[in-house]
C-alpha cells in the first residue's frame, strides 16, 4: 500500500476580505504541476483582447476571505502549487501574500501573474510593503501586460512574447532573477 503523507496543517495568519473573480481547484495550464488558481477581481491594465476581461471591474466578482480561500487550497493534498492571476494580483498584494505564505509553509510553490513588469514591481516594492510581501512569497512571476500584437499560442504559461516567466525565489535577499524558458 502506498503511503500518502499529509501536508503540514497550516492556517493563514490573517483572515482578510478579498474580492475574487473565481477560483479553479485543479489546473495544469496556469503554472507547473497541479495547482490551485485564484483569480482576483480588479485590473488597471485593460489589455486589448485580455483573456479575462470580466476581472477588470473592481466591484465585480464576489467577496470572500483569505481563510476561506486557504481552506479550499489546503483541502487538496495533491496540489503542488498555487497561482495568483486576475485581474491584477498586486492590487490585492497583502491579502495574496497572506495566502502565499500559508502555501509556502505547507510546501507549495507560488506563481503570480502581473501586468506590471518585474522592474516596475521591484520599484513599487521599495515604497509599498504589500508589493514586497507578495514578491517575497512568490517563486515564479509571469510579468508584463498582454500585448495582442505579440500573441503566441506556443508560449508556456503566457500569452504574448513580451511576457517573461521569472524565478524570483531569492527575493528579497537578491534582486537578481532568472528568466525561465521551461520548468
Amino acid at each position: 500500500m502506498l503511503h500518502n503523507p499529509k501536508k503540514k496543517i497550516v492556517n493563514v495568519k490573517e483572515d482578510l476580505p478579498i474580492r475574487l473573480a473565481g477560483v479553479i481547484g485543479e489546473s495544469i495550464v496556469d503554472g507547473p504541476d497541479l495547482r490551485f488558481v485564484v483569480f482576483v477581481q480588479g485590473c488597471p491594465h485593460h489589455c486589448k483582447n485580455c483573456h479575462n476581461p470580466e476581472t477588470h471591474d473592481y466591484d465585480g466578482g464576489s467577496l470572500t476571505t483569505t481563510a476561506k480561500v486557504w481552506q479550499k487550497i489546503s483541502a487538496n493534498p495533491l496540489l503542488k502549487g498555487v497561482t495568483f492571476s486576475g485581474g491584477e494580483p498586486f492590487i490585492w498584494a497583502h491579502e495574496l501574500a497572506v495566502i502565499g505564505q500559508a502555501a509556502q509553509n505547507a510546501g507549495l510553490n507560488v506563481l503570480t501573474y502581473s501586468g506590471f513588469t518585474w522592474e516596475q514591481l521591484l520599484e513599487k516594492s521599495r515604497t509599498d510593503a504589500a508589493v514586497k510581501e507578495l514578491l517575497t512569497v512568490t517563486n515564479y512571476l509571469v510579468d508584463g501586460p498582454y500585448i495582442d500584437s505579440e500573441r503566441d499560442l506556443n508560449l508556456l504559461f503566457r500569452g504574448s512574447r513580451n511576457q517573461r516567466i521569472i524565478d524570483i525565489t531569492c527575493f528579497p535577499n537578491s534582486e537578481k532573477v532568472t528568466v525561465l524558458e521551461k520548468f
